[in-house]
């Protein structure tokens, strides 16, 4: 899956087309995200990535912003290519 893809499922979830216009966004500290809104997005990238993520092993760190969100699932993908 290519950046404006998980850009697009990230813009879905949130609601939001800031996600797609500043790649720095605090997702978090903006509320942007939520916990209620990582399961979702957990749920979706299983469903239509492949990729599982369990909430033990999930990183908000790694999703603080669209930037780092898309960094770490396109590594997740590269692991399981």
């Amino acid at each position: 899956m290519e950046s404006p893809q998980l850009l697009q499922l990230l813009e879905d979830i949130t609601g939001t087309a800031d996600v797609r216009k500043n790649p720095q966004l605090a997702l978090f500290d903006t509320q942007v995200l939520d916990s209620m809104r990582v399961v979702e997005l957990i749920v979706e990238l299983e469903e239509k990535l492949g990729v599982q993520i369990s909430p033990a092993e999930f990183d908000r760190a790694n999703w603080a912003t669209p930037e780092k969100f898309v960094q770490d699932i396109e590594s997740r993908l590269a692991a399981i290519a």
